[in-house]
C-alpha cells in the first residue's frame, strides 16, 4: 500500500511513518516545515522515522531541507517540503503518484495561538483541508483519515466525552476549524463517496512531542531548575494519550478503512484516564528526581477544564486498547528527553 501522510515531520506524523516503514508500505511524505517551532526538530524527526543512522550537517533552513529530501529518498519513502494550502504544489504529488489512502495530520495546532492568529488557523486547517478533499475527489483516492482534536468539546459537562455528544459550542478558533472539517468531510464523503474517519486526539504525549506542549515545556523547565508556568489552582484535568496507542488507533483506522465501504467515522482515541495537572506535574518531578518551581497564574481563555474519552467505539470499530498508563508513558519519556536533552535545550 502507498500512503500520503501530511505533517509527516511532526511529532505524530513521524511515528506513523516508522511503523508504515518497518512493515513495508510505502510513504509520500508531506510537511512544509513551518516556523511554529524550530524545523531542526522535525529534521530528526524525519530521520529517526527512516531509520537513517547518518549524521546531518545544518546549515541553513532551505538547504537544509533539500539535503534531507535527498538524504532520505528510497524506493519506500518520498518527502516533500510543500504547504497544503499550496493546491497547485499539491496536484504535482497527486500526479506524480498513485495513492491508496491519504492519513491527513498537518495543521496549525494549539488553543491558544489560534485566539491570536484565527485567520491563519481557517486557511491552513479548513481551507488546506480542502485542497486535499478536492484532490482525492479528482484523483478518485478513496480513503482518507483525519486528526481531528479532543477541543472540539468544550468545557462538555458530560463525562467522558462520547462522540455522539454536542459539540456545537467551541471556546476557540482552533476547536472550531477542527470541528468545521468534520462537518465539510461528510460533504464529500456523501457527494464523493470518499471513506473518511475523523480521529478526535486526547492530550499526546511522548518521545519526539512538540516543544511547545506542557509536557515537554515542563520537563525542560524543571530539568534547568526554571519556573514552569502553572495556570489555576491545578485541579484542570487531562486524558493524556501516549503515542505508541495512538499509532496503535490510527492503523487500526487503516484497517478499518481498507475493509469498509462507505464509511463516515468520528472516533475518540485517548487512555480514558484522567490526571489533573498537580498529578501532572507531580509525575514529573518524581520521574526526573527534581522538584517543580511554580509561577501561579490565573486560567487562560480557550483551555477547557477537563477532557475524558469514552473509547468505546475505538474499541468496537478499532480493537483499540491503550496499553500504557500515565506513570510509564511519562518514565518513557523524561528517559527520552534526557537522552536527546542537549537538542531538546
Amino acid at each position: 500500500m502507498t500512503y500520503l501522510i501530511t505533517g509527516g515531520s511532526g511529532f505524530i506524523g513521524s511515528h506513523l511513518i516508522e511503523n508504515l516503514l518497518k512493515n513495508g508500505h510505502s510513504v509520500i511524505s508531506i510537511d512544509n516545515f513551518d516556523d511554529f517551532y524550530d524545523y531542526k526538530i522535525k529534521i530528526r524527526n524525519t530521520l529517526e522515522s527512516v531509520g537513517s543512522n547518518s549524521s546531518f550537517n545544518f546549515k541553513d533552513k532551505l538547504n537544509d531541507i533539500q539535503a534531507l529530501i535527498e538524504q532520505t529518498k528510497s524506493d519506500l519513502f518520498q518527502l516533500y517540503n510543500v504547504d497544503i494550502r499550496d493546491k497547485n504544489g499539491l496536484e504535482e504529488i497527486f500526479k506524480n503518484h498513485t495513492i491508496d489512502l491519504i492519513i491527513h495530520l498537518a495543521a496549525l495546532a494549539g488553543v491558544r495561538p489560534s485566539i491570536e492568529r484565527p485567520l491563519d488557523y481557517e486557511e491552513v486547517n479548513i481551507k488546506g483541508t480542502m485542497h486535499l478533499w478536492e484532490l482525492a475527489k479528482d484523483f478518485g483516492i478513496k480513503k482518507m483519515i483525519c486528526a481531528s482534536s479532543s477541543s472540539i468539546y468544550g468545557n462538555n459537562e458530560k463525562i467522558p466525552f462520547s462522540e455522539s455528544d454536542a459539540v456545537d459550542q467551541p471556546i476557540s478558533p482552533y476547536a472550531a476549524t477542527k470541528r468545521a472539517v468534520e462537518i465539510l468531510g461528510n460533504v464529500y464523503h456523501s457527494l464523493y463517496g470518499i471513506d473518511m474517519i475523523h480521529l478526535r486526539f486526547f492530550t499526546v504525549y511522548g518521545p519526539r512531542q512538540r516543544p511547545d506542549l506542557a509536557i515537554h515545556k515542563f520537563t525542560k523547565l524543571i530539568s534547568e531548575n526554571k519556573e514552569i508556568p502553572f495556570y489555576g489552582d491545578g485541579s484542570t484535568a487531562r486524558d493524556y494519550t501516549f503515542i505508541d496507542d495512538i499509532i496503535h488507533g490510527i492503523i487500526g483506522s487503516i484497517e478499518y478503512l481498507e475493509n469498509s465501504d462507505r464509511a463516515y467515522e468520528i472516533i475518540n482515541l485517548g487512555e480514558n484516564e484522567v490526571i489533573t495537572l498537580n498529578e501532572m506535574v507531580a509525575t514529573l518531578e518524581n520521574a526526573l528526581g527534581q522538584t517543580a518551581n511554580r509561577k501561579n497564574l490565573p486560567m487562560q481563555a480557550g483551555d477547557v477544564t477537563k477532557t475524558n474519552a469514552d473509547i468505546a467505539k475505538a474499541a468496537t470499530l478499532l480493537a483499540y486498547k491503550p496499553t500504557v498508563n500515565f506513570q510509564n508513558g511519562i518514565k518513557t519519556f523524561v528517559e527520552w528527553f534526557l537522552r536527546n536533552r542537549e537538542q531538546n535545550s
